[in-house]
């Protein structure tokens, strides 16, 4: 689950973005793989998710969102679960790195 305390407060300027998002009239399913989803069609759904991803004008910010609360299903700004979490690896290990 996502991480709540994460979440940025209920004020309307810090989520209007979301208004922006391509995936708003877009299938919700396609976002989200379902039980016992593995292969191949996998790989296609998530294809076809981030293809929509790719024409959104919120990408960025999509994406930093979902990184922050550390979203841990679906396609979000872009990226995958698995995506998602070499991100966060890549990011821990330069912040690591930099701490030397």
């Amino acid at each position: 689950m996502a991480e709540i305390s994460r979440l940025p407060g209920p004020v309307m300027e810090l989520w209007e973005w979301q208004y922006q998002g391509a995936c708003r009239d877009a299938d919700q399913d396609l976002f989200f793989h379902p039980e016992g989803e593995r292969g191949a069609a996998r790989r296609r759904r998530a294809e076809a998710a981030k293809a929509i991803c790719a024409s959104c004008p919120v990408i960025n910010e999509c994406r930093e969102q979902s990184l922050a609360v550390r979203e841990p299903y679906g396609v979000w700004g872009g990226l995958s679960e698995d995506e998602r979490t070499a991100v966060l690896a890549e990011r821990a290990g330069r912040t690591a790195t930099q701490a030397i």
